[in-house]
């Protein structure tokens, strides 16, 4: 199955300096988009808990980020990211060669506007907007630089207003060089694999629950709504205890799935929830925590091996 929807993403990172949020998008599975607000512009309480339970999970993250380089490098490790993102490319590309997908662009109809690239960067989602941003303040005068002012305009919005008819060339030619791969990739770690695999390790999972962990990040979106990422985490650690809070490793995360298909199901009932349940809680009940291979696993009803 080609791309269900598009992967949502919070194309900013939360920064906290002395108690302020700023704003930060967060996107649901099911294309909608929501904004963390900050204490001091928030118009009820629950923006403020939200907003909360990402500031718990990231005020110390300079001294996070010293106590996880110290552990194993797990997710981390060259041949445990690799097969990260064939795992993640099985389920959003219907294949195991996740660089193939660094070209594709595509309106598939939920509408987010344009979907492209290796995790689906959106033009509706401002995610697309901040990539080229961020690409053309290192490569000046690249292909998409000139359609900057239009993917401003359309942010937010399935508009191609702008866009049409050149846009989705431009991406693919770009897409051909290795600057804007690199670019793809530095955007993918910023925001979704990296903060994903820390705050595993700190939780004191092992590589499959780092996977676990990175996978919701990028299907759900690393905001603080109950269907988010972080909301979800939040969610995981009031029923059952981390491993490094003493507790069961299976069990947390058995109850973190649960809660994340309740969440998929929430956002858009009847979806295929098979990339967790033929695929992750098979690798978690087979007991392969640290996920060895070879793999094998449905997704779709497609199978898939690793060897």
């Amino acid at each position: 199955m080609k791309r269900a929807g598009c992967l949502l993403f919070a194309a900013l990172p939360v920064v906290i300096t002395s108690g302020v949020y700023v704003f930060t998008p967060a996107h649901s599975p099911d294309g909608t988009s929501k904004t963390s607000a900050s204490p001091s512009r928030s118009p009820s309480a629950a923006p403020h808990a939200a907003a909360d339970v990402k500031h718990r999970a990231e005020r110390k993250k300079s001294e996070d980020d010293q106590g996880s380089a110290d552990l194993p490098a797990g997710l981390s490790a060259p041949a445990k990211k690799e097969l990260a993102q064939e795992l993640v490319a099985s389920a959003e590309n219907s294949t195991l060669d996740w660089r193939s997908a660094y070209g594709y662009v595509e309106d598939i109809g939920d509408g987010q506007g344009y979907t492209a690239g290796t995790v689906g960067f959106c033009t509706g989602t401002h995610d697309l907007l901040t990539l080229v941003e961020r690409y053309t303040s290192a490569h000046p005068g690249n292909g998409l630089a000139r359609y900057l002012p239009a993917l401003h305009k359309v942010d937010g919005t399935d508009s191609h207003k702008g866009l049409d008819p050149g846009f989705t060339a431009a991406w693919k030619a770009e897409a051909e060089l290795p600057a804007f791969r690199k670019a793809q990739d530095e955007e993918r770690d910023r925001v979704y694999f990296d903060p994903a695999v820390r705050l595993a390790k700190l939780d004191g999972l092992g590589t499959l629950g780092q996977f676990i962990y990175y996978d919701a990040m990028v299907f759900h979106g690393p905001g603080t709504g109950s269907t988010s990422f972080y909301g979800l985490r939040e969610r995981a650690m009031r029923e059952a205890d981390t491993p490094s809070r003493g507790g069961s490793e299976k069990k947390y995360l058995d109850i973190f799935l649960d809660i994340r298909v309740k969440a998929m199901r929430t956002k858009r009932p009847g979806i295929d929830t098979s990339r967790v349940d033929t695929a992750q809680r098979r690798f978690l009940y087979d007991g392969n925590l640290d996920l060895k291979t070879p793999l094998t696993w449905q997704v779709y009803g497609e199978t898939y091996k690793v060897p």
